[in-house]
């Protein structure tokens, strides 16, 4: 069985469907979300708490633009 990714240790809020993600996508955007600046971190949350279930980190433009930056 392989080792989960602890997304608990970002502190950040993360949405439980990242798990139907395949093990490299859940890396990329555990990757993405320790790199964030304090500023981005609160925009993160902002979005993420104002949009709900509708939000998807994979169509937000910071980790759109993070990944072509990769």
């Amino acid at each position: 069985m392989s080792e989960e990714i602890n997304f608990k240790s970002l502190k950040l809020p993360v949405s439980e469907l990242i798990k139907k993600y395949s093990k490299e996508t859940q890396i990329e955007i555990f990757n993405y979300l320790n790199e964030l600046d304090d500023n981005n971190k609160i925009a993160y949350e902002i979005a993420y708490d104002n949009l709900g279930s509708s939000f998807n980190i994979l169509r937000s433009n910071g980790f759109k633009e993070w990944k072509k930056s990769k």
